[in-house]
């Protein structure tokens, strides 16, 4: 429950701020008539994102049990864990960056003049994290009961839209840079777990017959099949029998990932310059305005 709230509740903040930036610089440059065609984006992104990941479910899981299924959750749950590494390193460098590629994007669809250009970009970005929602939530579920990460879901989709209605309509601010920064270190914890996971499906194909063997048992005192047992798995990839290749993929990797993600932060934090030059100045928005609202949320560091 605990992944999948974390999960959605970072993937609807970001969704939520993409929509919002496009809406408000359509209504900067007076273009409210493209309010439209960004819903008719995001309607299909999610439309397509949910089919998508409905029908793999229900396709997996009628092989239950099987070794199709394990070879399927095994892929599942390295290619999320690879997507959330690369997902958590590049909203690290390009967070600040995000409002002003949108808008450079927008302007680009509308000098083309098709209004599907800016349902075509409202669906890609969007999308994108529908997509990787749907790969999150697949290796989750695998991973732990059903219906705790639905509930997981809900909740944290319940919390980022609560979340986006107090940044965007009433005027509060989030610093993203620090959001981000805190979620992405929990989410790599996360994807330490499922590679993890991903090691012992291997060892149980037999395609990793090496190292194979349980260094400690814990069931006694937290057995995964209990409640908090399966948060703890869900999450921190907690096994109460792992094996030496379980254990040496956890720490590497965690080791490794905060390591380049805490360096990267210092590295991406460029002082900012005295001078007054700058190129041409770009229009101003009213104070207290959603675009003004949305330029400080995403540039706060």
């Amino acid at each position: 429950m605990v992944a999948t709230l974390v999960i959605f509740l970072r993937e609807g903040i970001e969704a939520s701020m993409i929509v919002a930036i496009l809406l408000a610089y359509l209504n900067r440059i007076g273009a409210r008539q493209h309010f439209r065609d960004v819903f008719v984006g995001v309607g299909a992104a999610l439309l397509l994102a949910a089919g998508g990941g409905g029908l793999a479910y229900y396709t997996v899981t009628s092989y239950d049990g099987s070794r199709p299924q394990a070879i399927f959750e095994t892929f599942t749950y390295l290619l999320a864990a690879a997507v959330l590494t690369y997902m958590t390193f590049w909203m690290r460098n390009h967070a600040r960056d995000l409002s002003g590629e949108l808008r450079a994007r927008t302007d680009a669809a509308l000098d083309r003049g098709a209004r599907t250009g800016i349902a075509l970009l409202a669906f890609q970005a969007v999308g994108r994290e529908g997509l990787e929602t749907v790969v999150f939530t697949l290796a989750i579920i695998f991973s732990t009961s059903t219906q705790g990460a639905l509930l997981g879901a809900a909740i944290g989709l319940a919390i980022s839209l609560v979340i986006a209605f107090f940044i965007y309509r009433l005027g509060h601010r989030l610093n993203l840079n620090r959001f981000f920064r805190i979620v992405g270190a929990l989410l790599m914890i996360f994807a330490a777990g499922l590679l993890a996971d991903a090691v012992e499906n291997l060892q149980q194909l037999g395609w990793l017959p090496i190292l194979n063997t349980p260094l400690w048992h814990s069931s006694a005192l937290l057995s995964e099949d209990s409640a908090f047992g399966d948060i703890a798995h869900s999450f921190f990839g907690y096994s109460d029998a792992p094996t030496a290749a379980q254990v040496i993929v956890y720490v590497l990797y965690l080791a490794t990932a905060l390591a380049f993600f805490l360096r990267s932060r210092k590295a991406t934090t460029p002082s900012k310059p005295h001078s007054a030059q700058s190129s041409s100045p770009a229009p101003s928005a009213k104070p207290g305005s959603s675009s003004a609202r949305l330029s400080g949320a995403t540039d706060q560091g």
